[in-house]
């Protein structure tokens, strides 16, 4: 065992003599501030030293010490900074590691001039508080950078580290500030490879430095970004956006090649427009999603979009049986927590198209017997109709002591506005004929007014 010792210890004050060899020589060209070549040799030569000898403390105190010494080169801190990342794989332990990349941090912060490596070293720390178990800590460490402001980053590797930001948010709870980060990123951003990441046009001569190492490449990080924006909208169970996200990924080139992935994709987006509330927004991606050519290849999906697009009523007992085996094979929509709420949301959207169709045919009806068309009890048909009607989903006016609806057609603010010019004319031109009788009046019997 002691065979070993001696050369350890021979070996350390050559290690330390040549440290304070090279220190003296970086102090004496500090002052010669042409002498870039010079001064990157000395800073090597000191970090190197501290490497050989194995002592990680006296290499994060020169670290800080170089950054900070009077008049040094803004291209020899870069230099250094970049040369103390290649030793973090040579650390020999986590903590070591850590202590390394928080040097490297503070020395960066506030430097434009090395935002990128300060960017990828806080994601290195974040990965490493994420593998420990601490998804908050993660978080916090990921959003104190802002890399949306770095002109010099490649676009992709923007983009992946915002989408960081978003998914340890929404793994640790935060869905609002995942949602403020997301949307930071424009959807633009993933059509052409020469658009920034708000979509804008990028100069083609501007000097821009490539993507670190194992950075997915735009198609990947367009799926990232739709399934993490599927995450987000489901936990707030806004189905109308979750249809066209997964309409996005099902529209994309690269999938529409595998036809059990595109299917997949197919199969959800039917799901999801269905129990999305009506509006117009849900009508035009009903129609678009019922005509698209790979419907033939799902009959039943198709059977289903047609009910709710041919003004019929739908019988809701006899739709959960026919659908109950497609049901249970979508476990990503009605399974896990939110599975019984979109159950309920089903039936709700089937009373919603029976009341549609019951306006569409009805201009007056008795509240009984649209509790019999909707096969609802009284109370809650009026309970339903009333909700379209503040929702703005329909016009109608209940009248609730003769138990009788009216539905009045809905009007475009066009018409509106010209019943509401004639109305005026009509109220001026009584108002005109009026005054004329009354001076008529006023003439014949002598009468002053």
């Amino acid at each position: 065992m002691e065979t070993d010792d001696p050369s350890s210890k021979k070996k350390e004050p050559r290690c330390y003599d040549e440290l304070d060899a090279a220190i003296e020589q970086q102090k004496a060209i500090a002052g010669q501030a042409v002498d870039i070549t010079g001064t990157k040799k000395t800073i090597f030569a000191i970090l190197e030293c501290c490497l050989n000898a194995n002592d990680w403390v006296a290499l994060n105190e020169h670290i800080r010490l170089l950054s900070k010494r009077r008049a040094q080169l803004k291209q020899a801190v870069a230099e250094m900074v970049r040369q103390a990342m290649k030793y973090l794989e040579q650390t020999p332990d986590q903590e070591t590691k850590i202590e390394l990349i928080k040097t490297l941090c503070s020395v960066t912060e506030g430097k434009i001039y090395v935002e990128i490596e300060r960017a990828r070293l806080v994601r290195m720390h974040a990965e490493i508080q994420e593998e420990m178990g601490n998804i908050v800590e993660a978080r916090n460490i990921m959003q104190a950078v802002a890399v949306e402001t770095y002109g010099q980053m490649a676009k992709t590797e923007k983009i992946a580290f915002i989408l960081e930001q978003v998914r340890l948010c929404l793994d640790s709870g935060d869905y609002i500030r995942a949602a403020i980060l997301a949307k930071k990123i424009s959807t633009r951003a993933f059509e052409r490879e020469d658009t920034d990441d708000l979509g804008n046009k990028k100069k083609r001569e501007e000097a821009v430095e490539s993507a670190a190492e194992g950075t997915p490449v735009l198609h990947e990080l367009k799926n990232m970004y739709y399934q993490l924006m599927i995450r987000y909208h489901m936990h707030s169970n806004d189905s109308l956006e979750v249809a066209r996200c997964y309409l996005a990924l099902y529209q994309d080139k690269r999938v529409s090649t595998d036809a059990s992935t595109s299917l997949g994709f197919l199969r959800k987006i039917c799901w999801f427009i269905i129990l999305s509330p009506f509006d117009s927004m849900q009508s035009s991606l009903l129609h678009q999603t019922a005509a698209d050519k790979n419907m033939e290849e799902l009959p039943e999906h198709a059977k289903l979009l047609k009910q709710f697009i041919t003004q019929e009523l739908i019988d809701w007992p006899t739709f959960e049986h026919e659908y109950a085996g497609e049901m249970m094979a979508e476990g990503d929509v009605f399974g896990g927590e939110q599975g019984e709420v979109r159950k309920s949301d089903l039936k709700l959207r089937v009373v919603e198209h029976n009341i549609h169709v019951v306006a569409k045919y009805y201009s007056k009806i008795t509240l009984k017997r649209l509790a019999q068309l909707l096969d609802l009890p009284s109370d809650e048909s009026e309970k339903h109709l009333c909700g379209m009607i503040v929702s703005s989903a329909l016009v109608a006016k209940i009248d609730r002591p003769a138990g009788v609806v009216t539905f009045v057609p809905k009007k475009d603010a066009a018409e509106v506005l010209n019943n509401w010019s004639g109305n005026i004319a009509n109220l001026l031109e009584l108002v005109e004929k009026s005054c004329h009788l009354i001076q008529k009046e006023a003439m014949q019997y002598k009468v002053t007014i």
